[in-house]
């Protein structure tokens, strides 16, 4: 409870603040402050309510590879993974922080309040976005189940904290060089970037 009612102060103060950076014609702390907040508000907010829809949905996913091969075998439902290997088996949870809610939330976050799109492609890029990391991180879990039903399940940590954490960022940077980066230099190219109004 106490956290809502925080919450509900940081909406207020958040909205104000906005409204004094647009007034001000402050349009890089309008954007930074704008993105930022957002994703506190959604990560707080509705954290819980995400996490398990999100692990069940990256689980089944992941499954499809899994139930192909034989590698593993998904319990999306749960948002579980039983991997066996060789000479053991290990039950993997998805959760929150394997659940993609964090990248997601933060890709939406930043698109919302980067004017170089109009509405309806923010729209548009907000769903090709959202799928493209729910796939990016199925594709992690499916690649440290190979590893762990090829290589043991001692290869569980370094598969989990380092290779699939590493492949998973390449993935991630080439979304964002793809909606942001790129995106702005075009701008600048064709008429010259700012964090423009796009009611204007």
């Amino acid at each position: 409870m106490i956290r809502y009612i925080i919450l509900l102060i940081f909406l207020v103060v958040w909205l104000y603040i906005l409204h004094v950076t647009k007034k001000a014609k402050l349009p890089f702390w309008h954007f930074l402050w704008g993105s930022a907040g957002l994703f506190v508000i959604i990560f707080v907010g509705f954290k819980d309510v995400l996490t398990q829809p999100m692990a069940n949905i990256v689980a089944a996913v992941a499954g499809i590879v899994g139930k192909m091969t034989g590698v593993f075998e998904p319990y999306y439902k749960y948002g579980i993974i039983f991997v066996e290997s060789a000479e053991d088996s290990i039950t993997l949870k998805i959760d929150f922080e394997c659940s993609g809610i964090i990248e997601i939330t933060a890709f939406l976050s930043l698109l919302i309040f980067f004017n170089v799109y109009s509405r309806y492609e923010k729209v548009i890029i907000g769903c090709i976005g959202t799928v493209y990391i729910i796939v990016a991180n199925a594709l992690r879990i499916i690649l440290i189940c190979l590893i762990i039903h090829f290589k043991g399940v001692d290869y569980y940590y370094i598969s989990h904290a380092l290779i699939g954490r590493i492949f998973f960022y390449i993935l991630s940077i080439i979304l964002y060089f793809y909606v942001f980066t790129k995106a702005q230099i075009i701008s600048q190219k064709v008429g010259g970037f700012g964090y423009v109004d796009d009611n204007k």
